[in-house]
């Protein structure tokens, strides 16, 4: 039984999070003598609306299964349509495009409408990229770390809301680990922007891309993305979106430890370092037409990264690259960085248990009768989280085409409809042919929007979540 007071109760307080965040923007606006009522009022309306509906219901403790779930998806889809709230009071937005903007924020994805980035007020940048930090560790799992009693549940919501096929506690209780990644978290966004701010970004801009590398978002302040800044700047993003494609437990503990024997004894981490290591040198020898050494170098590792981690950033047009180039960040696209780190897509961990789950069957027609086991790390994994994971890949397969056939469908050729789905999906901001890194998504019809967005969403909350919500039978008693 679902007991709608309950989801209204935790939806209410998650809205009071996201509108307390919105008026730290109304900051920047005062700074640069912007006009500011168009983000004091949304972010006033939404804490407004976050009281309305907690006030009048104490906190539940013990929340069942599907509460949990409900409250994840809802509590994501009511951030993104009060998220909206800037963007159209702004004036400059459309309803469509006002909601892709904040969905492509929150979810990290980094896709965006705007043709000119630099003639959007600041403020509205900032809430913009604001959205991004959010959405990066996760607007549920900050939820669980700062609500006091939020009982057993707190597992679910968490597991629903950190992305990666088995999620990694650094404490006996749930509340705790989540306050211990969203403090790594913080402190490595603190490094960050001291790091950007002393190498000589401005302190907006330096807030700016530090919410995006961390968030592995990828929206920017310039029209130039991380190409208008200099090589050093450049290579200390490098060095944070590889940071935060690996899984935040692991800083903790080696943080904790003193100690790097976790990163190396992590097989997930060291297929992620693997697989950036193998596509920077294929990608940098192709790199004919851009100078040599330290710059090839510093342009083939930062698209790699970019583009695994989630990340969208741009320092190169990669449409115009050689096909082998264009074949590996296309390839990229599909994979991901580490489960637990802020990156979206699929995630090597999955690919970890395929992998291996192939093995597994391979040496059962071999041996037909013998009991085979198949680990993850030093846990022994269920029958039923190999099939989840397997049948993740399929769902995520499925709505990728199916999102490329919509769009095609609306008019949009084969390549731009494959990418950008892929691209939504994977929520990772660039693709290929007309939204390439150096373009945008304004061209898309308005249905073309919405789709986008929905596929945003179901691939930051890994599919299962929405599609439960989707089923009759989770409504019924």
């Amino acid at each position: 039984m679902i007991r709608l007071p309950v989801i209204a109760n935790y939806i209410g307080r998650i809205l009071v999070i996201v509108g307390i965040a919105m008026l730290s923007s109304t900051f920047w606006a005062l700074y640069f003598e912007e006009e500011m009522l168009s983000l004091l009022i949304p972010a006033l309306l939404t804490i407004a609306a976050g009281l309305v509906l907690s006030i009048n219901y104490r906190l539940y403790i013990n929340i069942n299964y599907r509460e949990g779930f409900a409250i994840v998806t809802l509590g994501w889809v009511a951030a993104c349509i009060f998220g909206t709230l800037p963007y159209f009071f702004s004036g400059l937005f459309t309803p469509a495009d006002a909601l892709f903007e904040t969905v492509s924020g929150f979810t990290t994805t980094g896709a965006t409408i705007l043709t000119d980035i630099e003639v959007i007020p600041k403020g509205l940048l900032y809430w913009r990229s604001l959205t991004q930090w959010l959405g990066g560790m996760g607007i549920m799992a900050l939820f669980v770390a700062i609500i006091a009693g939020i009982g057993v549940r707190a597992n679910q919501i968490f597991k629903a809301e950190i992305p990666g096929p088995v999620s990694t506690k650094i404490s006996p209780r749930i509340k705790e680990t989540a306050k211990l990644l969203w403090y790594t978290y913080v402190v490595l966004s603190v490094i960050l922007f001291i790091l950007l701010y002393a190498f000589g970004m401005t302190a907006f801009d330096a807030f700016i891309h530090t919410f995006s590398t961390m968030a592995t978002g990828g929206f920017s302040s310039k029209n130039a993305s991380v190409g208008y800044f200099s090589p050093i700047i450049q290579w200390t993003i490098i060095v944070f979106m590889f940071l935060a494609g690996i899984n935040f437990a692991l800083h903790y503990l080696a943080f904790k430890n003193k100690s790097l024997k976790g990163y190396l004894a992590n097989r997930e981490l060291r297929l992620f370092a693997l697989v950036v290591v193998i596509a920077t040198v294929i990608v940098v020898f192709g790199l004919s037409q851009i100078g040599a050494g330290e710059e090839r170098l510093r342009t083939g590792l930062f698209q790699v990264l970019s583009i695994v981690t989630t990340t969208g950033f741009a320092t190169s047009d990669y449409n115009t690259w050689a096909h082998l180039d264009q074949g590996v960040i296309l390839f990229l696209m599909f994979l991901g960085a580490c489960a637990g780190s802020t990156s979206g897509n699929i995630k090597m961990g999955r690919y970890l248990i395929a992998l291996e789950r192939g093995v597994v069957e391979l040496k059962r027609m071999i041996h037909p009768k013998a009991m085979i086991p198949q680990q993850y790390g030093d846990k022994l994994l269920e029958e039923s989280l190999v099939i989840n994971v397997l049948q993740f890949f399929f769902l995520y397969m499925l709505f990728m085409l199916l999102g490329a056939l919509l769009l095609a469908l609306m008019g949009l050729d084969l390549l731009t409809s494959l990418t950008a789905s892929l691209s939504c999906i994977s929520n990772i901001g660039p693709g290929f042919g007309r939204i390439g890194p150096t373009e945008n998504y304004a061209f898309i019809p308005d249905a073309g929007k919405y789709l986008l967005s929905f596929l945003m969403l179901l691939g930051r909350l890994e599919i299962y979540p929405v599609l439960l919500m989707l089923l009759p039978d989770y409504w019924r008693k």
